[in-house]
């Protein structure tokens, strides 16, 4: 039984799909490869139906199957508090907000990655000051995913006279008061992180949090 706070059928499907994938990258044998591609087939029609999502869009999300070991994707967050308030962008996908951030892209650093993000995002020029925590999305309370995600969030500083506005992904950028929150995407940020973001500028000796 899982301890992930996703559904349990939806954690065991992502893990068949996982074994499936690596299973059919390192196996030598055809019939172990027809075995390995006929339990990720089912896995995809599992992972369908429980998002109610066609099985042709379920595929596009997993265009490395059999390529190699299955591994989370890697999600980067900035958490930018200025005068007692944390930046957040709004997503034009669901018109709801979060710390800015996205994919980590290849042939970049966590903290460039954070600051391109936050430039794409919110018109804004920033510094890293320090890794906040690294969470498995799986196990807190976003909203679920057929995807595997790890979630790192880096507490950076606003570089002066600067002033958020949207950019390209977002319809709008600002700062917000803990007590004063807009509707959070809970896909991309829960009300656990923006508390962190606080409690991190607050206190930034404390140890990153992680798991």
């Amino acid at each position: 039984m899982s301890d992930s706070l996703e559904p349990v059928w939806l954690h065991f499907a992502k893990r068949l799909q996982a074994i499936a994938s690596t299973g059919a990258h390192f196996t030598e044998g055809e019939f172990d490869r027809e075995r390995y591609d006929e339990i990720g087939q089912i896995a995809t029609e599992m992972l369908s139906l429980l998002s109610s999502v066609p099985i042709e869009r379920i595929d596009a999300l997993f265009p490395d199957y059999g390529a190699g070991y299955a591994t989370p994707r890697i999600d980067v967050r900035g958490a930018v508090v200025h005068e007692g308030r944390v930046l957040l962008v709004q997503e034009k996908s669901d018109q709801r907000w979060t710390l800015p951030g996205g994919y980590a892209e290849t042939g970049l650093t966590f903290s460039a990655n954070v600051l391109k993000e936050i430039r794409e995002e919110a018109g804004v020029e920033c510094e890293v000051i320090r890794l906040m925590g690294v969470r498995h999305k799986a196990a807190h309370a976003y909203k679920p995913d057929i995807r595997e995600f790890y979630k790192i969030f880096l507490l950076c500083r606003l570089l002066p006279e600067q002033t958020p506005k949207s950019g390209v992904e977002t319809a709008d950028a600002g700062f917000f008061a803990v007590d004063n929150l807009p509707a959070l995407s809970t896909g991309r940020v829960i009300l656990e992180d923006i508390e962190a973001a606080f409690y991190y500028a607050a206190n930034p000796s404390t140890p990153a949090f992680f798991d």
